[in-house]
């Protein structure tokens, strides 16, 4: 089996429904579940949370990173923690946990080394969104973190499938792509529903994640961004853009991928993008080192 026969089978089985996951995975989502309660209390959550040691040591630490410690004023346990922190900011971090697990853990030096560059990747993105969000596009810093968080959900299902099929990991053919008599093979895959957007849709049906982010991650599947931006969606693809750590799994140029801040700049108010990057470097640096945890 190659590459595009595998990819075509998990596409199949994701319209199916038909989704392997590990039994953490069906575990996080029952955290999740407790936390979107309604009248889920801070000690209810705490005592929640306690229950997932990692969830736990990532609570705390991005409570004390840059972005929202500005008093430098440390906690060191997790009521605290979610008390500064608030419940939509708790549940972009247990997303961060599902997003892991769905990528499971693997012994194979190749596929762990890609989870974790896709982690990495993730992690910059999350924290560049919620930093873009607050000063340029305005938005709601916590939720443009979570779709940070979760935007590669599809690439990570991928990953966990690696094993299974290593066909998965080869570099895609893009050899005469440009060819007249595959012009039009091309334009009709184009046309169509990319195989991430597919498997990531599919994905996203178990998070109940909400509609904006839903809609900010099909921005993202389709490129489609507004300079400045403007919604969630734009917000999630600059910060795409900016993150220095490429997605394993990106098909463009390196050229493409690796676009810098002076690249992509515009004046923000009395200032510019860069000149906020540069003032938010810390707090990008310390929110993306603690999801990483």
């Amino acid at each position: 089996m190659n590459k595009s026969e595998a990819l075509d089978l998990l596409v199949e089985q994701a319209l199916r429904g038909d989704l392997v996951f590990s039994a953490s995975v069906a575990t996080s989502l029952r955290v999740q579940e407790a936390i979107d309660v309604a009248d889920c209390s801070l000690d209810s959550a705490a005592k929640i949370i306690l229950n997932e040691p990692l969830l736990a040591a990532k609570v705390v630490a991005v409570a004390n990173s840059v972005a929202y410690n500005r008093s430098s004023n440390s906690v060191s346990n997790v009521r605290s923690a979610i008390a500064r922190l608030g419940f939509n900011t708790l549940r972009a971090l247990v997303a961060s946990l599902v997003m892991r697990q769905i990528a499971g853990a693997s012994k194979h030096p190749v596929i762990r080394a890609k989870i974790n560059q896709l982690w990495e990747h993730s992690a910059q993105v999350a924290a560049l969104a919620q930093v873009i969000a607050r000063r340029v596009t305005k938005l709601d810093p916590d939720t443009a973190m979570f779709a940070g968080i979760v935007h590669e959900v599809g690439g990570f299902y991928l990953l966990s499938r690696a094993e299974e099929f290593p066909c998965l990991l080869e570099p895609d053919d893009l050899s005469g792509a440009n060819d007249d008599a595959n012009f039009d093979e091309l334009n009709e895959t184009m046309a169509k529903d990319s195989q991430e957007a597919i498997i990531g849709r599919a994905v996203l049906k178990d998070l109940n994640l909400p509609n904006e982010v839903n809609d900010a991650l099909e921005a993202l599947w389709y490129g489609l961004r507004a300079m400045p931006p403007e919604s969630l969606g734009d917000t999630l693809l600059l910060a795409n853009d900016l993150a220095r750590t490429v997605s394993p799994l990106d098909t463009r140029t390196d050229t493409e991928a690796n676009r810098c801040e002076s690249d992509i700049n515009f004046v923000v108010g009395e200032g510019s993008l860069q000149s906020i990057l540069e003032e938010s470097e810390d707090e990008v640096r310390t929110l993306s080192a603690a999801l990483i945890i």
